[in-house]
């Protein structure tokens, strides 16, 4: 949906080959999904706990590649009254070992949106590509003193001391996870706002923790005029329609992250609301349906 409010763009930078913005309306609130670009990672990590072969034949009905594929990045803008809310940051730039990542600054410059309107951020956790890209200087000194950062006070507490002990991540990662973490609790230290389980951060905009994913993992849920929409952060993955049991290698308490990656599909399934996640295939906006024991997705018709 074509909202005036998110401004046309400057007409600065090229143009893109493919679109990187999508914007939405849920009720009186205006949304914004934007892609941070893709980070290419191994496809065990999608099913640590799955037979490989199961694994294997799941990708290729998908027409996806057996070793490694791109996982999408999304984030939100949100703006609810005079509030302009950023949901997670993405990558940023610092990494160079995955050079297509780290976009969302220059493709919220491309639609319009100054960094130094954003009132709010929202983490959803504390993994590197959801609050990497706060750590850019670009970044980092257009936004204004008075921002206010939202982080449930648990993922603050567990990344000073973090536990690896049940994921399976590449090796290489768990160091930069846990450096990254720490450089942005430094970085917003007096900015960050902690929440424990539920907080309204606007009209209509309440961030809430569901652990799993980390222990202080959260929810945004978007609710206006009737209408909802939840960002699921990293709580559900594409394979997680089909098979909501298989761990991902990345979630630090991976039964409990099924429990609530479950929870949260059977509740869009029963609402019927709009779900958004940031490993969806962009733009990620759809809806859930039961199909059995499982799942099924149900992409959103574009309206533009």
């Amino acid at each position: 949906m074509k909202l005036d409010i998110f401004a046309q763009p400057t007409g600065t930078g090229a143009e893109e080959l493919v679109p990187s913005r999508y914007a939405l309306r849920v009720g009186e609130i205006d949304v914004l999904v934007v892609s941070d670009g893709v980070l290419p990672l191994p496809t065990e990590t999608l099913a640590t706990n799955a037979d490989p072969a199961v694994r294997a034949a799941w990708l290729e009905d998908m027409f996806l590649p057996p070793e490694a594929f791109d996982w999408p990045l999304n984030v939100l803008v949100v703006r609810s009254g005079d509030q302009t809310i950023l949901v997670d940051a993405g990558l940023g730039g610092q990494f160079p070992g995955f050079p297509r990542a780290g976009q969302f600054p220059h493709r919220l410059e491309a639609a319009g949106i100054d960094l130094g309107s954003v009132t709010d951020v929202v983490i959803t956790h504390m993994h590197m590509d959801h609050v990497g890209g706060l750590l850019v200087d670009a970044v980092k000194s257009r936004l204004r003193p008075d921002l206010r950062v939202h982080v449930c006070a648990t993922e603050v507490d567990f990344w000073a001391t973090p536990d690896f002990s049940h994921t399976a991540m590449p090796s290489p990662v768990p160091p930069v996870l846990r450096k990254t973490a720490q450089q942005f609790v430094e970085a917003y230290r007096d900015r960050i706002q902690t929440f424990e389980q539920d907080f309204d951060v606007a009209p209509g905009v309440t961030v809430s923790r569901t652990g799993g994913h980390t222990p202080g993992h959260s929810v945004v849920r978007l609710a206006s005029g009737g209408e909802r929409l939840t960002f699921a952060g990293d709580a559900i993955f594409p394979v997680g329609f089909d098979h909501p049991d298989w761990f991902n290698g990345f979630e630090h308490d991976p039964e409990e992250s099924v429990r609530v990656r479950v929870r949260l599909l059977n509740e869009a399934a029963a609402t019927g609301e709009l779900l958004v996640a940031t490993h969806l295939p962009f733009p990620s906006v759809g809806r859930v349906a039961v199909d059995g024991d499982a799942f099924r997705w149900v992409a959103g018709f574009w309206d533009f």
